[in-house]
C-alpha cells in the first residue's frame, strides 16, 4: 500500500528518511510528501497549500493509501481523511491530535517577520525529547525549517462526516495510550472521540520516532494498514 508520510512543524520531506527504506523492506510504498513552505523557501506558503499537495499526492497515488501525519500534521493527515473519505483507506496520528474545524492548524509559538521559527529545547524537554542525544538535538535544530505564518495560522476547515468512519491508529511515542484516551474521554480531541475506528500503538520513544526508531515506527505504520481486499 502506498503510505504518505507528513511530517510535522520545522521539518522537510528528508525527516522520512531513516523510515523510508523500511516501510520498502515491509512491502509498502512510503511517500514523503514535501510541503510548500517547509524546505522550499517558500515563507509565503499557507495551510491551503500545504492541504493541497497532501490532496495531490492522495489523488496521486493508484489505490488507497494510508496516511500518516506526525506531530500538527495529525491535521493535514485528516484534512486528507475529510476531503478524500473514499481514497483514504487508514489514517496514521504519530504524536499528534487533529484540531477541530475552525481552529488554527498549529499556532503554538510566536511569530516573528512572517514565520514561526524553531523555538529551540526548552518548550520540549521531559519525554518529547528525552531520547534525542546532543547530536541528534543539534542535527534537527540547525535542520529546522521557519513555518510561514500563512500555515501557522491557517485555519481548519472540515466539511464532511464521512471522515469519522476512516480507520485511525494513533501512534503514541511519548505518551501512552491510557493517557491519550484519558485525554480524549476529556475533550481534549472532539475530532477523535467521534472517530468510530479508533486504535492505539504504543511506540517508547520521544516526539520524534522518526529519528529515534524509525524501524519500530515503520512496522507500525505497516500494521496501521488495512489488509487489502481479497483478490487485490
Amino acid at each position: 500500500m502506498d503510505i504518505l508520510l507528513i511530517a510535522g512543524l520545522w521539518l522537510d520531506a528528508s525527516a522520512w528518511d531513516g523510515v523510508v527504506p523500511e516501510l520498502t523492506a515491509l512491502g509498502h510504498r512510503p511517500v514523503p510528501v514535501a510541503l510548500p513552505g517547509q524546505g522550499d523557501g517558500d515563507a509565503s506558503a499557507t495551510l491551503e497549500d500545504q492541504r493541497a499537495a497532501v490532496l495531490a499526492a492522495v489523488d496521486a497515488a493508484p489505490g488507497e493509501v494510508l496516511v500518516a501525519g506526525h506531530s500538527a500534521a495529525a491535521t493535514l493527515a485528516w484534512l486528507a481523511a475529510d476531503a478524500r473519505p473514499g481514497k483514504v483507506a487508514g489514517v496514521a496520528l504519530i504524536g499528534g491530535f487533529p484540531a477541530e474545524d475552525g481552529r488554527a492548524y498549529a499556532d503554538f509559538f510566536p511569530v516573528r517577520d512572517g514565520v514561526m521559527a524553531f523555538p529551540g529545547w526548552g518548550p520540549f524537554e521531559g519525554p518529547d525529547a528525552a531520547d534525542l542525544d546532543g547530536p541528534a538535538r543539534d542535527r534537527l535544530a540547525s535542520a529546522a525549517v521557519p513555518v510561514p505564518e500563512g500555515v501557522a495560522r491557517g485555519v481548519v476547515r472540515l466539511t464532511d462526516e464521512r471522515r469519522f468512519d476512516v480507520p485511525v491508529v494513533l501512534v503514541c511515542p511519548e505518551f501512552t495510550p491510557a493517557r491519550a484516551e484519558e485525554w480524549i474521554a476529556a475533550g481534549d480531541s472532539p475530532e477523535l472521540a467521534r472517530a468510530r475506528h479508533l486504535t492505539y500503538t504504543d511506540l517508547d520513544s520521544g516526539h520524534w520516532p522518526m529519528v529515534t526508531r524509525p524501524a519500530a515506527l515503520a512496522r507500525a505504520l505497516a500494521d496501521a494498514c488495512p489488509p487489502h481486499p481479497a483478490g487485490a
